[in-house]
């Protein structure tokens, strides 16, 4: 097992959602913009990751959150990207600068309203295999 295909799964995420066509007018970060953010936008978040060795060689599971966070009225513009985002996600066939994407799927969904209950934040959980 190893961690070393962190980072070129983050880079290959942040390319995959960045050249979507349904989310073409939609930013996407790997940290929240300077001033929290304004509009609909996309963040590639935390990531949790295990062994997933096996017979056939080293591997690693990792699972990852992509979240929308919106300041629109009400859910339907943030599912509307979150949609979006899982589309270009599931099964999407990355290829990674270290390791070898074997899948890449969806876990769970989570939407709620934040704090100040004018924004809303969908977190999406990917797991993704990859064998090294």
């Amino acid at each position: 097992m190893s961690y070393g295909a962190a980072a070129a799964l983050q880079a290959a995420v942040f390319q995959k959602l960045r050249a979507s066509p349904a989310l073409a007018e939609v930013p996407v970060h790997d940290a929240v913009p300077h001033g929290g953010g304004r509009g609909t936008w996309v963040l590639i978040g935390p990531e949790e990751v295990r062994d997933a060795s096996d017979a056939s060689g080293d591997g690693a599971e990792h699972r990852f959150t992509v979240s929308v966070i919106s300041d629109a009225a009400g859910f339907l513009a943030a599912k509307r990207v979150a949609v979006a985002v899982s589309d270009a996600l599931v099964d999407a066939p990355l290829t990674l600068g270290r390791g070898r994407l074997v899948s890449l799927g969806f876990l769970r969904a989570v939407a709620r309203r934040l704090a100040s209950g004018g924004a809303r934040r969908i977190d999406l959980t990917f797991r993704a295999r990859i064998e090294d």
